[in-house]
């Protein structure tokens, strides 16, 4: 029987490899990984992958819709299974970590903006910037010593 992520690749039309499993293995469970991270997960699971398959199952899932990708300014791209939901993101300036918000107002696509200048507008997205509480806590503590 099929797993799920099998029946995944299946259905946008991709050959099922134990590459492209364990790249979506990673990806659900270490949602917002890195490139580094998949491919350290791979390597844990599989054994062997290259780098440059890795950066083609990732781009390849991104384009087809199978997860998502974002890009943060200033960090690496990171990957995530959940998609058509048009959710945001909360990103922590000082490690990076990355958290999911849910659509801030109203319907897809969350936002309308003053002028759409004729566009036909299906996607906003929106990264709010700051400080994770770990951080937090330990700038605290470098403040108290």
């Amino acid at each position: 029987m099929d797993t799920a992520h099998e029946q995944l690749l299946r259905s946008h039309g991709l050959r099922v490899t134990a590459t492209r499993l364990a790249v979506l293995d990673a990806v659900t469970h270490t949602p917002h990984a890195d490139s580094e991270t998949v491919l350290s997960h791979v390597r844990r699971h599989i054994g062997t992958a290259s780098v440059q398959t890795i950066y083609d199952a990732l781009n390849t899932f991104a384009t087809r819709g199978l997860m998502n990708r974002i890009e943060p300014a200033g960090h690496p791209a990171r990957y995530e299974m959940r998609v058509g939901d048009n959710h945001h993101h909360l990103v922590c300036r000082t490690c990076g970590s990355v958290e999911d918000i849910d659509c801030t107002v109203g319907h897809s696509p969350c936002l309308t903006p003053t002028d759409d200048h004729g566009y036909d507008i299906d996607l906003a997205e929106v990264t709010f910037w700051g400080t994770c509480p770990r951080c937090r806590s330990t700038q605290a503590a470098t403040v108290m010593d």
